[in-house]
């Protein structure tokens, strides 16, 4: 008797639902035993995680406001990226172009800022950040259609240029170097909070940041993008067999450099949409977007409206578990990203069982 896999002919979608939660409560289980490992109550710890510290909290409106600052760079990264992954052009670039558009946004608040309107600022900030992210990402799928690279190295080794870059402007104390405050002995970056930040919409003490529905309004157009236009259909259709798409008369080389620029540049703006929003450059300024964005574009199955959803649980978890971590002093808040890995695997494996089945074969060959 052996054992061999077989591809499933369709998989309903009830048990889809039944192994995707299932696989995220066994996550959470897991998560749970560690927690008692550390002494920690683990329906406490997920209690105050999952509800981000908001109950009981007289000023939980911040805490949501904060919540926001942390879903709207990842969920548009995450879109970003689904539209290269859905031409099978594999941008892991993202921490790199997100550093880059970041590093082009703030130059124009520091050196435009103080002349210009504030809405002048912002969308040139905008328009900054998208060109630097794009130019990025389109030099490396230029070098894809020209000599056939590997884009997955090129784009990974692109990320620590741009980290070192601005690791380097964030340490060098130089006359030049005027993303750094000239009076502080130490090297700080400058801020430019009270002349280049983005509006919010006042809903009583909340402040509703209008980067959110700027990001919502960007994954809508994503989504009509790639559903209703030809360019939509040619990213489906290169990404299912580019030997198809040159056989149909598409130009696959301009096709691979328009979509990588477009994913870039939408890093590059969610760059601007953080910047603006922080007020300040940081050398943690991507918080880790361009590889939490990865999970997510996967775990939502490059869907554009899945992504939002999927993004909102993972910035739960992420600023949940700092939420935790105030209170419960054993657990890191680091804990989230090992939870996010564990559901990530346990998902994978649910992915595995929807799409393939173990099948026993009986003696005789019989199965």
């Amino acid at each position: 008797m052996g054992i061999h896999i077989v591809k499933r002919d369709a998989c309903p979608l009830w048990k889809k639902a039944v192994l995707y939660v299932a696989a995220v409560l066994f996550a959470l289980v897991i998560g749970g035993v560690l927690l008692l490992a550390m002494g920690v109550n683990p329906l406490a710890y997920y209690g105050r995680m999952f509800t981000m510290g908001m109950v009981g909290n007289k000023i939980a409106y911040k805490a949501f406001e904060n919540y926001l600052k942390v879903f709207v760079p990842l969920a548009l990264t995450s879109v970003a990226l689904s539209l290269a992954f859905k031409m099978r052009f594999w941008n892991i670039g993202g921490e790199g172009q997100f550093i880059m558009g970041a590093i082009a946004s703030a130059t124009v608040a520091l050196k435009l800022g103080p002349v210009l309107p504030n809405a002048v600022t912002l969308i040139l900030m905008c328009l900054a950040a998208m060109l630097a992210a794009g130019l990025y990402g389109v030099f490396v799928a230029a070098l894809k259609v020209k000599f056939g690279t590997n884009e997955t190295l090129m784009t990974l080794m692109l990320n620590y240029v741009a980290l070192y870059v601005l690791t380097f402007l964030g340490d060098t104390k130089a006359d030049w170097n005027f993303f750094l405050q000239e009076k502080s002995a130490r090297p700080v970056f400058e801020s430019f909070a009270s002349f280049a930040a983005f509006p919010r919409i006042m809903l009583g003490k909340f402040g509703l940041n209008i980067c959110v529905i700027l990001a919502f309004l960007v994954g809508a157009l994503v989504f009509v993008y790639l559903k209703y236009t030809k360019h939509g259909y040619e990213i489906s259709v290169v990404g299912d067999s580019a030997g198809t798409a040159h056989y149909a008369g598409m130009k696959v080389n301009t096709i691979v450099l328009r979509t990588v620029f477009l994913s870039a540049c939408l890093i590059g703006l969610a760059a601007a949409f953080k910047v603006g929003t922080a007020g300040v450059l940081s050398t943690a300024i991507t918080e880790d977007v361009g590889w939490t964005g990865i999970i997510v574009a996967w775990l939502s199955h490059l869907n554009t409206a899945v992504i939002f959803v999927v993004s909102a649980l993972i910035s739960m978890l992420h600023y949940g578990s700092i939420a935790a971590a105030a209170t419960f002093s054993k657990v890191d808040s680091s804990f989230a990203n090992m939870l996010q890995g564990v559901i990530l695997f346990l998902v994978l494996t649910a992915e595995f069982f929807i799409r393939f089945r173990v099948v026993r074969n009986k003696k005789g060959g019989k199965q």
